[in-house]
């Protein structure tokens, strides 16, 4: 039996002179699955994604990523391994203002060999790739791609910042909170398109957000606040 997408066990984690942040006994997410994971401030939520990227190791506990025990890595093999395996959205899109649109929704492809093979194999090319992506998601009218991403709208850079998380078929896709600056009917039509995606490219979806309204739509709904001992009330 294939092991999960994600899987942390007994998870601990504080900075440096500060008491413990995380501290999570269990969290799983299997492949292919949709999880909102609602994460108000304060609940350790930016560290949990640190940590499911590689840039942070825990102190104690197991996290494993397609099998993959993150701490058994050394920091520059998680960084290669974050972008081979994972894509984020994240809640400022971080999109590079000065590089087109199609060079943004192609960056993954530059520092990933795995993701731009995977690219060519589906699409014909990286570009081919990033054209249909965009399209998928709603652009693709003439002279977009050139466009700088920095001239564009808020809902237009939601857009281009999930086509570039998907281009090459991750297996994990993140979402930190990227529907936050969208009306109720946008929000729920980008999450269907965000559901479409990873479908199509079989990758599980980790989206935190604190809007508990949009639960409902996901494979699954959990609290990080619930999950995080070191936040409970009684750890207080």
């Amino acid at each position: 039996m294939a092991a999960d997408l994600i899987d942390l066990a007994e998870v601990g984690f504080a900075w440096p002179g500060q008491p413990e942040l995380l501290d999570i006994p269990e969290l799983n997410l299997a492949r292919g699955q949709s999880l909102f994971l609602r994460g108000p401030s304060g609940s350790g939520k930016t560290t949990l994604l640190g940590l499911l990227g590689g840039v942070q190791k825990p102190q104690r506990g197991r996290i494993q990523v397609l099998g993959q025990d993150l701490a058994q890595l050394s920091q520059g093999a998680r960084d290669h391994f974050r972008v081979d395996h994972t894509g984020y959205i994240f809640q400022q899109f971080n999109l590079l203002p000065f590089l087109s649109v199609q060079e943004n929704v192609e960056l993954p492809c530059r520092f990933s060999a795995l993701r731009r093979q995977r690219a060519e194999q589906r699409h014909g090319s990286v570009s081919a790739a990033a054209a249909a992506l965009l399209e998928h998601l709603g652009l693709k009218h003439s002279g977009l791609l050139a466009r700088r991403a920095g001239a564009l709208s808020i809902g237009q850079q939601q857009r281009v910042a999930a086509a570039r998380a998907l281009i090459g078929q991750p297996e994990l896709v993140i979402a930190d909170e990227p529907t936050s600056a969208l009306d109720a009917d946008a929000r729920e039509a980008f999450i269907q398109l965000l559901f479409q995606e990873c479908r199509e490219a079989g990758a599980g979806l980790l989206f935190v957000s604190h809007d508990q309204s949009l639960a409902p739509l996901f494979d699954r709904a959990a609290s990080l606040a619930e999950l995080n001992r070191a936040t409970r009330p009684e750890a207080i």
